[in-house]
């Protein structure tokens, strides 16, 4: 089987050529992207790069400000944004009108997309969103055949088993942000529990003020059924995963629940949980039965402090740095729960790597792309714009110069609207600088692409990389001539006949490491011993300043 590689992309924001967006745009002064800008040169240039999943993040209906392309707006007090936050669902049986040339044809235009997705030898991922649902939830015509979340609560009560929601009898919602000139303020009688667990009828502005919390229960209640036939009723249209949102606000036993009915009927559609406490992890592998898990306080934790902290090392005093040494501390604490990671650098809550607050240079991503690409079998998310350095440090409106691309505003990205000229025009596939830069990229940008492409198609078709095992080799050269424990991290992967040496640099100088491959290595992982190849052999090994090397050596 293939190593799962992930392309995260939102639909309003990767077909969207606005040149000029302006901030605080509106939909009609800034324009969106919509499902046809996915077409079959967008889906072909994914199978290239290596992908096997595409996530379409953004596509269930959410509440916005606007009314235009079919929108239903909401009230400004409670939207975040002028575009909403695409985890503010007001319905979860339609897609966003403003995502379809036709809004009224909306639902057959995804359709559609789904199956150039699958044309293309992609499959589908989008978000199941479980624990919240935006405060006007309802507010659009539901669609007949499926329950409405909340028609049949009783409101006198706070709590209810029969309920889909928390309410406070006589209370009325005061909401942290202030009210647009001229305009009432937004009314809710009586108030509901906030998304982010806030059990008050007085949500703070750093609470999910936009979103109101589902009541499941302590055990099996009508909105655990209600929330199936939400799932159900997509994977039934062919969608092939669901990225599960904050699943640690949603009891285990309904996720278990879920999960085990829905592979029931469609065995092969996966579920990714949003998860963050690493004490978790083996619960929701081995008895909720999801298929990954982001890693996130794992992995990607580890890999920003050690770039954070070495990529800024001028001056800076030895106990200050971040070791090397805590990614090998990283994957053993993981045991046999490894291939369930779902691993990256980037995606919609993080911040870009090229930004400030990060990487400060997309150049400098693969020494912790090749750590995070390769080490393991497990699955790699790439999010959209990330392969050609996108750095997010545009001031979109709600969404500030904060290194993060927004999810809020309406926008346009200058980097993925180069990177989809050069898409249309066929010229990625040269890994030509040169090329690129005529056909339509930045030079720094295409520099960037032809390293980032050549590293994820290797992770897609090396064997090695797709089903090898690993061995760390930090342990066993902690003492060798040009090798930084602290600085450096060494390992391989074979399969068969075929082994690799992968070795990252974290520091900002040149590496010159000589590498030792223990006998232990030569017998655990069967590589075959010879002349040039054999236990106590010192490999020379030359890294640039943040950057990786991958040499060959059976």
């Amino acid at each position: 089987m293939n190593k799962p590689i992930i392309y995260q992309m939102l639909p309003r924001l990767w077909g969207n050529e606005k040149s000029r967006p302006k901030k605080n745009g509106s939909l009609a002064e800034n324009g969106t992207g919509k499902f046809s800008d996915i077409d079959e040169g967008t889906l072909d240039y994914l199978k290239w790069l290596g992908c096997s999943h595409v996530w379409y993040t953004g596509i269930l209906r959410h509440s916005t400000q606007s009314s235009e392309c079919g929108c239903m707006p909401s009230h400004p007090q409670f939207v975040k944004g002028k575009a909403g936050s695409p985890y503010a669902i007001c319905d979860y049986y339609d897609v966003n009108p403003y995502l379809a040339d036709n809004p009224e044809d909306r639902m057959a235009e995804f359709e559609d997309l789904i199956k150039r997705t699958h044309d293309a030898g992609l499959k589908l991922i989008m978000d199941y969103i479980p624990n919240h649902v935006s405060r006007d939830y309802g507010k659009v015509n539901p669609v007949p055949g499926h329950p409405v979340l909340g028609a049949e609560d009783d409101k006198d009560v706070h709590w209810s088993p029969e309920n889909d929601f928390f309410y406070y009898p006589g209370k009325s919602l005061t909401l942290p942000t202030p009210v647009q000139k001229g305009m009432k303020p937004y009314e809710e009688f009586p108030a509901m529990a906030t998304g982010n667990n806030c059990y008050s009828p007085n949500p703070g502005i750093n609470d999910w003020y936009e979103t109101v919390k589902l009541n499941y229960g302590d055990e099996h209640t009508p909105t655990w059924d209600k929330m199936m036939d939400v799932v159900d009723f997509w994977a039934s249209k062919g969608v092939d995963g669901f990225r599960c949102d904050m699943v640690e606000l949603v009891p285990q036993n309904f996720m278990k629940w879920l999960i085990s009915g829905i592979k029931a009927k469609y065995p092969d559609v996966i579920f990714i949980a949003e998860v963050y406490k690493k004490e978790l992890y083996g619960q929701y592998v081995r008895e909720v039965g999801f298929d990954y898990l982001y890693d996130k306080s794992g992995l990607y934790d580890t890999l920003r402090t050690i770039v954070g902290k070495n990529v800024r090392e001028d001056g800076m005093p030895v106990e200050l740095w971040q070791s090397a040494s805590g990614i090998t501390r990283c994957w053993q604490s993981l045991g046999d729960l490894q291939p369930y990671m779902l691993n990256f650098l980037e995606n919609h809550d993080e911040q870009r790597f090229g930004s400030e607050y990060f990487g400060e240079d997309a150049h400098r991503t693969f020494a912790p792309l090749y750590t995070s690409l390769y080490m393991n079998t497990a699955p790699f998310m790439i999010y959209f714009g990330e392969e050609v350095g996108e750095k997010g440090m545009d001031e979109e409106g709600f969404s500030g110069k904060d290194g993060r691309t927004t999810i809020f505003d309406w926008w346009s990205i200058g980097s993925v609207r180069r990177l989809r000229k050069v898409i249309a025009a066929g010229e990625y596939r040269t890994l030509d600088v040169a090329k690129l830069v005529k056909a339509g990229m930045k030079k720094d940008e295409a520099e960037v692409f032809v390293r980032f492409a050549e590293a994820m198609r290797l992770a897609a078709h090396d064997e090695a990389i797709r089903k090898g095992t690993t061995y760390d080799l930090c342990y066993c050269n902690a003492g060798s001539d040009g090798f930084d424990k602290d600085r450096h991290f060494v390992f391989l992967r074979d399969f068969e006949e075929h082994t690799l040496l992968i070795a990252s640099n974290f520091s900002g100088s040149e590496a010159d490491m000589k590498i030792t491959i223990p006998a232990h290595a030569f017998e655990w992982m069967g590589i075959p011993v010879t002349e040039d190849m054999h236990p106590g052999k010192v490999i020379e090994v030359k890294v640039p300043p943040m950057d990786g090397t991958i040499i060959r050596l059976v």
